[in-house]
């Protein structure tokens, strides 16, 4: 208990900080009202059966998404007061924030978005539609994929935990460089819940990566060759070998900190033997294909919107394949453009300067192919097509400033400036956020079975779209003035100020967007019953997951549809509408995954080992260790694990499906 004590008597310490306090009460209060609403509303046992315990990949693919969504609202909260921060402590004033809290405040927010909002976002997309996108009725392994999830969302609640027990997170930035984050200078425990955190979210995502890898080579339909799967599932291709060979090294590097911390030893020490520079190197050996882990998925996602929104073939399909297949490869040869000021030489720094140029090569492919897409089509300017110009826009900026500092002599003057943090977040926000976005509004009527507001969704892009240029652009030229990152306070003689002010008023801009997007679900769901998706295909697609009832049923397929060509769907739409509209298929009995627990309990089991370890607590490390050994054990030994839905049940609910199209 005595660890737990400080919780409560922080609270009246006079440095602890209001906003601190502040949002404590928020993860407290915000709680104890669901705790309160579900019980009111007697879902308990609706939430457990439905949803906690389900092994289906949509239902999965959907928490994952509600959870990085809640995430990105705390990530969103971190970056307004770190721009109200810069916006006040100029001259004599010191703003909102301590020194100490601005740079905790950086590390979470960079941690949040990347691990906990990108990463939430890409695994529900790959949840909710490769299976259908390669008419497969499941994953390769439902109870894997089901502890990923909740590994991923106790990484969540350990970082969240630090504001309760402990009542601080790490101010080392969200790459925690050594010395920095060694015992020495860290001597807290924010350092230690980074590393957690991580570790417990990055195994999940390496047995996601693992999983889905599985159900595209072994679970594509009958008849469909590499060469005829949709862009998408060609684009998670690509990012999950990323992170199958990326997060080892992760894993691997965080271990090697935490011995250091925990039991005393010197991987990354600036004394004793160690190198903190080969932590740079290893952590950008995985933080360089982290980006394009990210940002390959919302290439796929925009490769599906471009060709449906256009009515046309996908121009240059073979071509974007081999462009998906160049990145991936370049972006394992790249990783040393983010620390050329380290001394490698110009030898080296030139290789990996070419090679930084050289993978703009097949992204520039892959915008062309798009565009070339919709030349001559009849292109509809809906929401989700909206993302895709707005990313055009941001990506090119992007593009061209990291072409930029991929020339040595330019990225010394602008190393480690906000020039630096503007691209990062252009790639990031305009490639990754807007395919993410663009993909949820597009798969949203397939999986809960109405379209969205489509009023709502252009504001909300709007907002997105400008609020994005007002917040990053005046961060180039701080960037060019001198700027850097991390900078918590800074001279009015500088004259900085008024851009400052310019990009926080464009995070107030982002936030408006963000409301819109809630109002839009809130409308939406309001008015469902006046946008119901009562055909399936509400888009006019092209591709298998538009063949199957909206929302589609846990089997996604009654009858597993056989391919015979690229856009199966859309050419059995134009050339077989007899067989699109089967009336009289034969049905079988199909068989599905019971719901488990387990999952959840083996997540729980190592976060109280992560907390344990973080706190020096042994004995319960040895439980929470132990907890997930058994745990393990217990569903291996499991022999029944999966049901039956008879043949005469899967009819019902495909007469009920086609009842919905006709009425």
């Amino acid at each position: 208990m005595h660890l737990f004590l400080p919780t409560l008597v922080a609270h009246i310490s006079p440095d602890h900080g209001l906003f601190i306090f502040g949002a404590e009460l928020t993860i407290i209060g915000g709680g104890v009202i669901l705790v309160a609403l579900i019980t009111y509303l007697k879902r308990w046992k609706w939430l457990w059966k439905e949803w906690l315990t389900s092994l289906d990949p949509k239902r999965i693919g959907v928490m994952y998404i509600v959870l990085a969504l809640v995430m990105l609202l705390r990530g969103g909260f971190d970056a307004l007061m770190m721009r109200a921060q810069q916006a006040t402590s100029v001259g004599a004033s010191h703003g909102i924030l301590s020194s100490d809290q601005f740079q905790q405040v950086f590390t979470a927010h960079g941690t949040i978005m990347i691990f906990f909002v990108a990463m939430g976002l890409l695994f529900g997309l790959f949840n909710l539609v490769i299976p259908l996108l390669i008419g497969s009725r499941d994953v390769a392994f439902p109870f894997m994929n089901s502890t990923s999830f909740w590994l991923y969302a106790g990484g969540a609640a350990l970082i969240n935990l630090s504001l309760l027990v402990g009542h601080q997170f790490a101010a080392t930035g969200w790459l925690a460089y050594p010395p920095l984050s060694e015992l020495q200078y860290s001597p807290g425990v924010g350092v230690d819940y980074w590393i957690w955190s991580l570790q417990i979210a990055g195994v999940g995502s390496l047995l996601s990566g693992i999983n889905f890898l599985v159900t595209i080579i072994k679970m594509r339909a009958p008849g469909m060759k590499l060469m005829q799967m949709p862009l998408f599932v060609w684009s998670a291709i690509g990012s999950i070998v990323l992170i199958i060979f990326a997060f080892p090294i992760l894993t691997a590097t965080l271990s090697m900190l935490a011995l250091d911390r925990t039991l005393g030893m010197h991987f990354f020490t600036s004394a004793f033997g160690g190198n903190p520079m080969m932590y740079v190197n290893l952590i950008w050996a995985w933080g360089h294909p982290e980006v394009y882990i990210l940002v390959l998925p919302a290439f796929g996602v925009f490769s599906e919107v471009v060709a449906t929104f256009s009515s046309k073939r996908l121009f240059g399909y073979a071509s974007m394949v081999w462009a998906i297949a160049g990145i991936t490869f370049l972006s394992f040869v790249v990783w040393l453009h983010h620390f050329f000021t380290m001394g490698a030489g110009a030898n080296v720094n030139a290789f990996f300067g070419v090679m930084t140029m050289v993978i703009a090569v097949p992204t520039g492919v892959k915008v062309f192919n798009w565009l070339f897409t919709m030349y001559r089509g009849r292109v509809r300017f809906t929401t989700p097509m909206l993302w895709f110009l707005g990313f055009v826009v941001t990506f090119t900026l992007g593009g061209v400033t990291g072409v930029l500092m991929a020339v040595p002599a330019i990225d010394f003057q602008v190393h480690n400036s906000l020039f630096l943090v503007a691209h990062f977040h252009t790639m990031i926000i305009g490639g990754a956020v807007f395919g993410f976005f663009a993909g949820l509004t597009y798969w949203f009527p397939k999986i809960f079975g109405f379209t969205l507001n489509e009023r709502l969704g252009r504001a909300a892009f709007w907002c997105w779209f400008t609020g994005f240029l007002l917040a990053f652009v005046p961060l180039y030229v701080l960037g060019m003035m001198g700027a850097t990152r991390r900078l918590d306070h800074y001279d009015a003689s500088l004259g900085w100020r008024g851009l400052f002010v310019v990009a926080g008023i464009g995070v107030l801009v982002i936030g408006l967007g963000v409301c819109f997007q809630v109002l839009q679900l809130v409308v939406s769901i309001a008015q469902r019953h006046k946008h119901l998706d009562t055909s399936g295909d509400p888009w006019d697609g092209r591709t298998l997951e538009w063949s199957t009832t909206s929302p589609a049923p846990v089997y996604n397929f009654a009858v597993i549809p056989e391919v015979h060509g690229r856009d199966a769907f859309w050419e059995t739409k134009r050339h077989k509408p007899e067989l699109s509209a089967e009336s009289t298929p034969h049905y079988t009995d199909i068989v599905v995954p019971k719901n488990t627990a387990l999952g959840m309990y083996i997540a729980g089991a190592a976060c109280l080992f992560g907390f344990a370890v973080i706190w020096h607590v042994w004995w319960l490390a040895a439980i929470g260790l132990l907890g997930v050994i058994v745990l393990l054990l217990v569903r291996l030994t499991t022999d029944a694990t999966e049901y039956v839905i008879p043949a005469a049940e899967v009819a019902r609910i495909e007469a009920a499906g086609r009842e919905r199209r006709l009425a």
